[in-house]
C-alpha cells in the first residue's frame, strides 16, 4: 500500500517554517551591502561624546499661593507669581544640559556675543564685546573650558532676534515676578515684613555648573574648609521697573526700614567704573558646597565666593505716605562674603 501523500496535499518545502531560517540566510546574502562596519577607536569615541548634549526648550508659568518654614513660629511667602511681562507665559527658554570631558568647552556666560563678533557680525571695537571676545575664546572655540565630569546647565534664549543687534539679546528673555507679602508669624499675631512686591526684567545668560572635585576640599581666606565638589551660579538680569512696600526689615542687617515704599525700582550697571564685560546687567555669582566652619567647628552648607555688582536707582522713595525723593547706587558691590549655613 502506497502511503506516501499526493504532490497537492504535501507541505511546500518554501513555505515550511523549518525552511525559513535557510530562506531568510539566501535572501540576506542576495542583498547588496552597502554599509560598512568598523569599529571606532578612542579618538572616533571622543568625537563622539563631544557632541552629546539635552537641550530643554521651556515655557511655564509659576504660581504659589503660599510658602512657609516652620521652626517655633512661621515664615510665609504668599501669594508668589513667576511669569512673562504682564502676566504672560514665560517663554523664548532654551536650557543645555553637558556633562563635559576633560578640557572640554561648553557654552558658557556671553559666549554667544563672542561667537558673533568673531564672525563679524558685531562691533568688536564696542568695549563689552572686546571684553566678552577676549574672555570666551578658547583654542578656536567660544565658552569655557571644564574638567572630566563637570555638569554644565547653561540658560539662554530659543531665538534672540537680529543676530547683529545686542539689544535683541539682551531683551530676549523677560519676565515678571510679584509676591504677595512675606510674613511671620507667631502666638502675639503677624507681622509683615514685606508686601506687593513687582520686579519686571530680562534674564541675560545664566549657569549652573556642578563641579566634579572628588573628594577634595579647598579652605577658604577666613580658615573655613570646603567640598572641591560645589555648584556655582553666575548670572546677568535687569530690572526694569519695580516696586515694593518694605515694612518691617533690616537692609544687610545694618539699616531698619519701616514704612518704606519703592517705586519705578531699577537694577542694572550702565554707570561708574564697574561697567566692563556685563552689557549694561547686573551680575551676581555664588558658590555652594558642604563645609566646615573655621570659627565654631560646625559642618554645614557653605557659600562663598558671592559677588553681586550693580547700579540701583529708586526713582521715587517714600517714608510713610510721603516720598523724600529719589536714591540711587552707582557701583554697588558685594564681594569677600562667606556664609556658613547650620541648624542648631
Amino acid at each position: 500500500m502506497n502511503n506516501e501523500l499526493p504532490r497537492s496535499a504535501r507541505p511546500c518545502t518554501r513555505c515550511h517554517p523549518r525552511s525559513w531560517p535557510a530562506a531568510a540566510a539566501a535572501l540576506l546574502a542576495a542583498l547588496p551591502v552597502s554599509a560598512d562596519f568598523r569599529p571606532l577607536d578612542d579618538r572616533d569615541m571622543g568625537h563622539i561624546t563631544g557632541q552629546a548634549g539635552v537641550t530643554i526648550e521651556l515655557e511655564t508659568k509659576l504660581d504659589i499661593g503660599r510658602l512657609s518654614w516652620r521652626d517655633e513660629g512661621t515664615l510665609s511667602v504668599n501669594d508668589l507669581s513667576l511669569s512673562g511681562h504682564d502676566g504672560a507665559v514665560l517663554d523664548n527658554l532654551q536650557i543645555t544640559l553637558d556633562i563635559a570631558g576633560d578640557g572640554e568647552v561648553l557654552e558658557h556666560g556671553f559666549s554667544e556675543i563672542a561667537r558673533r563678533a568673531s564672525a563679524g557680525l558685531l562691533d568688536a571695537s564696542d568695549p563689552d564685546v572686546a571684553d566678552a571676545l577676549a574672555r570666551y575664546s578658547v583654542a578656536g572655540e567660544f565658552g569655557k573650558q571644564f574638567n572630566s565630569g563637570d555638569l554644565v546647565i547653561h540658560l539662554g534664549a530659543v531665538h534672540t532676534g537680529d543676530p547683529t543687534s545686542l539689544d535683541d539679546y539682551l531683551k530676549a528673555i523677560d519676565f515678571q515676578l510679584e509676591v504677595g507679602s512675606l510674613q511671620t508669624e507667631g502666638s502675639g499675631g503677624s507681622t509683615t515684613l514685606f508686601s506687593d512686591v513687582l520686579l519686571k526684567g530680562y534674564v541675560g545668560p545664566t549657569d549652573l555648573v556642578i563641579r566634579n572635585g572628588g573628594d577634595a576640599t579647598r579652605t577658604l581666606s577666613n580658615g573655613n574648609v570646603v567640598s572641591g565638589s560645589e555648584l556655582q551660579l553666575d548670572t546677568h538680569f535687569e530690572v526694569t521697573d519695580g516696586s515694593l512696600n518694605w515694612d518691617v526689615a533690616d537692609l544687610i542687617f545694618i539699616f531698619n526700614f519701616a514704612a518704606v515704599g519703592i517705586e519705578g525700582l531699577q537694577i542694572h550697571n550702565r554707570r561708574g567704573d564697574d561697567t566692563l564685560g556685563h552689557f549694561g546687567m547686573a551680575h551676581a555669582t555664588a558658590r555652594f558646597s558642604r563645609g566646615t566652619s573655621a570659627a565654631s567647628g560646625k559642618e554645614g552648607l557653605s557659600i562663598h565666593d558671592v559677588e553681586f555688582r550693580a547700579d540701583i536707582d529708586m526713582p521715587v522713595f517714600r517714608i510713610g505716605p510721603e516720598s523724600i525723593g529719589s536714591v540711587s547706587f552707582i557701583d554697588f558691590a558685594i564681594t569677600d562674603t562667606t556664609l556658613m549655613v547650620y541648624g542648631h
